[in-house]
């Protein structure tokens, strides 16, 4: 059974999106790897940007120095 954890910050995707990767992730291991989609588990997270941080300071910040 696959475990697939994709993390996001959270700016707005939409369940249209959550869905299409979902559906996705799910085909690429089906036609990729031969799994089950039926016992296949995909989870979203999302993050917010002052929860999520990359060299040394957090996306928010990151966002407001235009980098």
């Amino acid at each position: 059974m696959p475990y697939v954890n994709i993390k996001v910050t959270k700016e707005g995707l939409t369940k249209e999106k959550k869905s299409a990767l979902i559906k996705g992730v799910t085909e690429l291991l089906q036609n990729q790897l031969g799994k089950n989609p039926q016992t296949t588990v995909v989870i979203i997270d999302e993050v917010d940007t002052d929860n999520w941080g990359i060299g040394g300071e957090t996306v928010t910040e990151r966002r407001k120095r235009g980098s």
